[in-house]
This record gives C-alpha cells, sequence and structure tokens, in this order.
C-alpha cells in the first residue's frame, strides 16, 4: 500500500511542472496529509535523489515541528532542502521549506533574510513564502506592526491585486484582530471598533469589491483568501457583502481562520446562515 501512496503522490507532485504556485499548494496539503504516516520516509528511501521526495520528506518535517514547537533535526531537514534545490535550481519551494525552518527554529535575521531572497530571486509572488515573512516579521515573533505594514506596502506596491500574494494585507489584519481579541480584558472589549479603523476598513472595502468578481483570483489557494475574507466581513458584521463570498465557496471550508470561533465547519455553517439572515 505505501508504495502505491508513494506512486500516486509522486505524480500528483509532478503534474504541477514548473507552476510553482500550484506545486506549494499540492505540497503542503500532501505534507499536512503524510505527516502522521511513514509515506514520505519510504519515499526518500526509495527515491534517494528525487528532490521531489526530499521536498515532500522536508515539508513533513516542517509540519510536524510546528505541530511540536520545533523541528526534531533542522540541521538535517536544512541539507535536505539544500539538496533539493541542488537538484532542481529553479524551484523555490526546497527554499521555502527553509524558510519555515528558519523562522521555526528562531534563526537569526541575517540567515532569514538570505533564504528569503533566494526564494523571491525565483517566484516574486509566493505566497507561502510571503506569508512566511509576515509571521516572521510580526509583534509576536520579534518584530512590529511597522515593519508588518512596511512590508506589506512593498509587496503591494511591486505585485498586481489579483497575485497570490492579494490575501496579505487581509491576512494581517485577521491576525491583528485575533492578537487582540487573545489579550482578553479592556482590549478584547475595544477590538469590536477594530473593523471601523479607517486602514482596516479599507481592506475590506478592497477584497469585498475585487475578489468576488469572476475570475479574478486564480491562485491555487484562491479559496483559502476567499474564506478569509469570508470570515473577516462576518466578524466586522458586513453580512450582507459576506453573503456575496459564500455562493464562491461552494461550501469547501478551511480550518484557519474559522478554527478561531471553535470548529471550523460550524462556525462556517453558522457564519454563512448568519449573513443570508
Amino acid at each position: 500500500m505505501t508504495n502505491l501512496h508513494v506512486a500516486r503522490i509522486a505524480n500528483l507532485i509532478q503534474q504541477t511542472g514548473v507552476d510553482w504556485d500550484r506545486r506549494a499548494h499540492r505540497l503542503a496539503v500532501l505534507a499536512e496529509a503524510a505527516a502522521g504516516s511513514d509515506v514520505p520516509s519510504a519515499w526518500i528511501a526509495r527515491a534517494p535523489r528525487s528532490a521531489d521526495a526530499m521536498l515532500l520528506y522536508a515539508w513533513t518535517e516542517l509540519v510536524r515541528g510546528r505541530w511540536s514547537g520545533g523541528i526534531r533535526d533542522a540541521p538535517a531537514t536544512l541539507r535536505t532542502c539544500y539538496d533539493a534545490a541542488d537538484l532542481d535550481p529553479g524551484d523555490p519551494n526546497p527554499w521555502v521549506v527553509a524558510l519555515g525552518v528558519a523562522r521555526l527554529e528562531r534563526y537569526d535575521r541575517h540567515n532569514v533574510l538570505a533564504i528569503w531572497r533566494e526564494v523571491t530571486a525565483r517566484d516574486p509572488q509566493h505566497r507561502e513564502a510571503h506569508l512566511q515573512m509576515l509571521g516572521y516579521l510580526s509583534p509576536e515573533e520579534g518584530g512590529s506592526r511597522m515593519q508588518v505594514l512596511e512590508f506589506i506596502d512593498s509587496v503591494r506596491a511591486r505585485t498586481p491585486a489579483n497575485a497570490p500574494t492579494a490575501g496579505l494585507g487581509l491576512a494581517a489584519v485577521v491576525d491583528q484582530h485575533r492578537s487582540i481579541v487573545a489579550k482578553g480584558h479592556l482590549e478584547a472589549l475595544m477590538a469590536r471598533d477594530f473593523w471601523t479603523r479607517p486602514p482596516v476598513a479599507k481592506v475590506l472595502d478592497e477584497a469585498g469589491e475585487m475578489w468576488p468578481q469572476p475570475g479574478f483570483l486564480q491562485h491555487a489557494r484562491a479559496l483559502a483568501d476567499l474564506n478569509l475574507l469570508a470570515y473577516a466581513l462576518v466578524t466586522a458584521e458586513r453580512g450582507r457583502e459576506a453573503a456575496r463570498v459564500f455562493p464562491l465557496l461552494e461550501g469547501k471550508v478551511t480550518a484557519w481562520p474559522w478554527e478561531l470561533r471553535g470548529d471550523p465547519v460550524e462556525a462556517f455553517l453558522d457564519a454563512q446562515a448568519r449573513s443570508v439572515r
């Protein structure tokens, strides 16, 4: 059965070719699904010189590290990333995994930025890499809100509005709201006014206007960004606008950010029903 799984996974990854955005999406989904199994280890043992096998193995190690709070052998995982990059020099995804490892292991900024440059040299609009940097620059990881805003502004200035990085500003807004609510007490009470602040409202206005347009978002994780938009609009009590977004999702629920409200599916269905009302 493991050999069959390996063959199917290898085929799914190979089908993406040099579509780095779709390749990253499939690898991320497969790594989450395979993190509790021995399939990645079996594949790399069967094909030790396969860049795809190395990349899935390293990505799976990153997923496990996120679950446990640390990579069990970060240097070995990084070596696997670099070996995969040597075998497929054009692929940004080994560097994306390396960026995730460096972030999780709290590597110094010099090393993180060096890896970041390797990613963007190969794919200037890589969604996962930008989300990694957004987290790295956040106040919770030693950065600041100003660094986050400067990063988002720089990305917006050089990428189209419908690029794979389209959701970066909204992701930052939702995470900032989560952080405020998590503090509790007076700050949590004031979080209700968060969505009416002009910079925040502008992010919602722009996404709510452009993203639901037919064919506007084309990247592989478009549904994840639309889930984020639906969540933000519902949380901001902009139900009429959210009601435009839910039909585009066709019931496809992402864990983030709905898990902030409890069970993701239940939270999604409840929000969808309330937006219609």
